[in-house]
């Protein structure tokens, strides 16, 4: 086989593989509960999400009127919620418990009271 055939086959090949795993990964994330969070005007909604210990789940997170921080420091969560954009995070809760999220980017008055909760459940 010359060289040229064999770089073609081993980028088809390459192919292949990326688009199988590819579908591998959205099929598995395709069975995980997905929750919309969305920031807007000082408010979270929902403000209050409640989950079970070792339940994986996909959060959501969109703005709808400026860019706000969502943050959850005792699961290692932080992200920017902006306009136009979703932003999904993989969470998977391994203690019971309520963890605090809020925005810890200053959005205007009112900021400050910007927050929500996750309970985890056994």
């Amino acid at each position: 086989m010359n060289h040229k055939l064999m770089i073609i086959y081993l980028l088809a090949l390459a192919t292949l593989v990326a688009d199988t795993h590819a579908d591998t990964n959205n099929a598995a994330e395709a069975d995980i509960p997905v929750i919309v969070i969305t920031a807007s005007r000082f408010v979270y909604s929902p403000n209050q999400i409640t989950i079970k210990k070792g339940q994986t789940v996909l959060l959501e997170i969109q703005a709808t009127d400026t860019q706000h921080g969502f943050s959850i420091p005792d699961l290692g969560v932080r992200v920017d919620a902006i306009p136009g954009e979703k932003k999904t995070i993989k969470i998977t809760p391994t203690k019971n418990g309520r963890f605090v999220f809020y925005c810890d980017i200053f959005c205007g008055s009112g900021h400050e009271q910007m927050a929500g909760e996750i309970i985890v459940e056994t």
